[in-house]
């Protein structure tokens, strides 16, 4: 697999699944967590660059560094539902095959356990 594919979009994909639209959308209007946590993360604080709402392979990914290879996703209730832990199971599976660590919070964790949030990414980096 070439370096190409491991940190962007499937090329394939891109233009049919709106990627780009999508995840400049999703960049304009984040959930209150997520905004929290782009705020906690932006321009290096902790020592990687964060991309918000990146593109891999056929999925929008909350928070990555790319450097790291690790994602960071924040999880609103939705993802407590039967059929969003399969989709997301598997997603995380495709995203591990590609070399990324995946590390995921709640909205709830993220919102009111920040600090508790930050030291766990700050381990894995």
């Amino acid at each position: 697999m070439s370096q190409d594919k491991i940190f962007t979009a499937d090329k394939r994909l891109y233009g049919k699944l709106n990627l780009k639209g999508r995840s400049r959308a999703m960049r304009h209007e984040p959930t209150k967590a997520e905004e929290t946590r782009w705020q906690a993360v932006r321009g290096g604080q902790l020592g990687t660059k964060f991309r918000r709402q990146h593109s891999i392979d056929r999925y929008i990914i909350d928070f990555v560094s790319l450097s790291s290879k690790l994602i960071v996703e924040v999880d609103g209730e939705i993802h407590n539902q039967p059929d969003q832990q399969d989709y997301d199971t598997g997603r995380s599976a495709l995203l591990q095959e590609l070399g990324y660590r995946i590390l995921r919070f709640s909205n709830n964790q993220v919102l009111h356990e920040p600090d508790q949030v930050i030291a766990t990414i700050k381990s894995a980096l």
